[in-house]
């Protein structure tokens, strides 16, 4: 969900120059929804929390809400070899923090000052990683549901003798949560038989095989759907109490007679069930492509017994599944494919597809994701269904944010 950035405004009390620094970056946050915007994420370019405060920086910042709370705050990193000699922070992208607008409250207002203490360690939650010593696996998770896609080792062949498991597949799993804490080293460090079955934080209870698995894509001919191979290579740019950010690439494909490679950024926020992600292909043969997004038909475990009722609604362009299981509760996905990119609904034998178009070098941005009924929140189709209504709702109308600079007596 990005917000729209309003251009700064510099309020100068009597007595002050227009030049003279800041020393405290006000932000108000508005928007037109009558509904709750629960971990509503914002964002804010560093260039404007430098301007305001020269020379901050960013472990030596307190972030506020109008009551005076320290929120908590991350920085991104984008260019972690870049020199700063300056000190203007020229390897940063934004100061991102969170807020919850309960139901009719429509502006919210913060503030960032330099503070002369170390600020705290705000706890992490939301995490991604390579996990080389579980065949090159790539997981990620917030405080709400894990997730995790397969790399080469996975999909190498098996010396003879070996019982290496192979499996060979772009599709994205996912990991269900009870609890709010990091869970995904706690997970590989015990292991794949007991991960598998819930233990008291939850479980891998879903089954990708072939499929797209939960917001995996293909190239959509009009009636077969050609998929890649497990992901190349990885690079994780961001770790932290609100947001993960990470890249996979896909290696070329052949797509009916269209040759196509794909890179996927994902950005994971704290308090939500929905991750959003960003598909760019390298197009050779065509100058668009259909995408097809996918949800598994059958995604639940043997024995479960599983029962898939699937809502498509072409008004947001979602999709999303309602599981019932014989014993690991109820679980529901969702694709959200933007409203431009938009072309409709198919299925194939295995998958349940939302379709977008795509052109060459253009980001394709969908969101994906799940809930489960034994976290306590979902435990309904409808109440599954609300959220993703919500959640597209929110992705049409999104915050603006409205940056003053002011100087303080």
């Amino acid at each position: 969900m990005k917000p729209r950035i309003l251009p700064f405004t510099l309020l100068v009390l009597a007595g002050l120059g227009p030049q003279a620094a800041a020393e405290q970056l006000r932000i108000t946050v508005t928007h037109d929804l009558a509904i709750a915007r629960p971990a509503e994420t914002i964002t804010v370019p560093w260039v404007e929390v430098n301007r305001a405060l020269p020379g901050a920086l960013l472990q030596h910042i307190a972030v506020r809400d109008a009551a005076g709370n320290v929120l908590p705050y991350q920085v991104t990193n984008v260019a972690p070899e870049a020199k700063d000699p300056k000190g203007v922070g020229l390897a940063y992208g934004e100061l991102i923090f969170q807020h919850d607008f309960a139901a009719g409250e429509k502006s919210a207002t913060f503030t960032v000052e330099k503070t002369a203490t170390v600020a705290p360690v705000f706890p992490a939650k939301a995490f991604a990683r390579h996990v080389p010593e579980r065949l090159d696996d790539f997981a990620w998770e917030n405080d709400k549901i894990g997730h995790r896609t397969y790399g080469p080792a996975l999909a190498a062949p098996a010396a003879p003798g070996s019982g290496k498991e192979v499996l060979v597949t772009s599709g994205l799993d996912l990991w269900a949560k009870r609890v709010a804490y990091p869970i995904v080293d706690r997970w590989y460090n015990k292991g794949h038989d007991h991960y598998h079955k819930d233990e008291g934080e939850g479980m891998d209870l879903y089954q990708v095989g072939g499929s797209r698995g939960c917001g995996g894509t293909g190239i959509w001919d009009g009636q077969r759907l050609h998929v890649g191979r497990n992901y190349k290579t990885w690079k994780v740019l961001a770790n932290g109490p609100v947001r993960a950010v990470f890249e996979l690439t896909y290696d070329t494909w052949m797509a009916h007679g269209v040759m196509v490679s794909e890179v996927k950024r994902f950005t994971v926020d704290a308090g939500h069930n929905l991750d959003g992600i960003e598909s760019t292909f390298a197009i050779t043969g065509a100058k668009e492509i259909t995408v097809g997004i996918g949800l598994n038909k059958t995604p639940a475990d043997k024995g479960q017994e599983a029962v898939v009722t699937a809502t498509p609604t072409t008004a947001d362009g979602s999709l999303t599944q309602w599981i019932v299981q014989k014993t690991n509760g109820s679980l529901g996905t969702a694709v959200i494919v933007a409203a431009d990119a938009f072309q409709g609904f198919a299925e194939d034998d295995r998958n349940q597809l939302v379709l977008a178009k795509a052109a060459a070098g253009r980001p394709l941005r969908y969101y994906a994701g799940a809930g489960w009924s034994k976290a306590g929140e979902f435990t309904t189709p409808e109440a599954w269904n609300a959220y993703v209504a919500a959640f597209a709702a929110r992705l049409r109308s999104p915050v603006t944010v409205t940056i003053t600079l002011s100087t303080v007596p």
